[in-house]
C-alpha cells in the first residue's frame, strides 16, 4: 500500500511540474531579468548623467572663466552635448550658453540657431521660457520683433511672468505700439513686489509718460 502511495504522490508531482513547473521557471528568469535590467539601466542613467556633468562643467568654464570665452571650446563642447546627451538638460542648458558666446560674438543666426532647437523641444518648462526669452531678445537684435512678440503669446509661469511682459513692452516699443507697451509694463510690475518694481522697469514706465506728455 505504501508503495502505491508513494507512486501516486510522485506521479501527482510529475504532473504537477508539468502543468506548473515551467510557467514558474520562466517567471523566476522574468524576475532576475527584470531586476538585473533596471538595475543595469540605472546605472547607465547615473553613469550618463556623471558623463554630461563632466562636459558641462568643462562648457561652463569655456565661457565664463578667465573674462573672455573661449567660442570654439565652447562651441565644441555644445556639440558633444547634443551629440551625445541630445535632449537632456545638461545639452539644452549648453545650447543657452553656446547661443550666448555666439550673441557676444555678433553671430545671431547661429545663436537663434541653438535657441530655437530649445524651444521647439524644451526638457522643461523652465528651459523652454528662457530659450523663448532669448530667442525674442536675440530675434529683436535682428530687426524681427513682430516675430519675437509671436513667441511670447500666451502667459508664461509666474516665476517668468514679470520678466516675459517686460520683454513684450520692449519688443512693443521697438515697434512703435506705445499703448500696448505700457500696459505691457504695468503688467510686469504688478507681478513684482513694489520694491523689485523700483528701477529699469519703472524708468521703462517713466520714459513712456514723458514721450506721450
Amino acid at each position: 500500500m505504501t508503495s502505491g502511495t508513494e507512486e501516486e504522490t510522485l506521479a501527482q508531482i510529475k504532473d504537477w511540474w508539468q502543468r506548473n513547473g515551467k510557467p514558474l521557471l520562466f517567471g523566476a528568469v522574468l524576475a532576475l531579468v527584470l531586476v538585473f535590467g533596471w538595475q543595469f539601466w540605472q546605472n547607465h542613467q547615473v553613469n550618463q548623467a556623471q558623463s554630461a556633468s563632466v562636459i558641462y562643467q568643462q562648457l561652463l568654464g569655456a565661457a565664463l572663466e578667465g573674462g573672455e570665452a573661449d567660442a570654439a571650446e565652447v562651441a565644441r563642447l555644445g556639440n558633444l552635448l547634443k551629440k551625445d546627451f541630445a535632449g537632456t538638460h545638461y545639452a539644452q542648458y549648453g545650447s543657452l550658453f553656446v547661443a550666448k558666446v555666439a550673441v557676444e560674438s555678433g553671430r545671431l543666426d547661429e545663436a537663434a540657431s541653438e535657441l530655437r532647437a530649445v524651444v521647439d523641444k524644451p526638457a522643461d518648462k523652465t528651459l523652454d521660457e528662457l530659450a523663448r526669452q532669448r530667442l525674442a531678445r536675440v530675434l529683436a537684435a535682428q530687426d524681427k520683433a513682430d516675430e519675437a512678440l509671436k513667441l511670447l503669446d500666451g502667459k508664461a509661469d509666474q516665476a517668468f511672468a514679470a520678466s516675459r511682459e517686460e520683454l513684450r513692452g520692449d519688443l512693443l516699443v521697438q515697434l512703435g505700439r506705445r499703448d500696448e507697451a505700457h500696459a505691457a509694463y504695468t503688467a510686469a510690475k504688478e507681478s513684482l513686489s513694489q520694491d523689485a518694481a523700483i528701477g529699469g522697469l519703472q524708468m521703462k514706465l517713466d520714459d513712456l509718460a514723458r514721450g506721450e506728455a
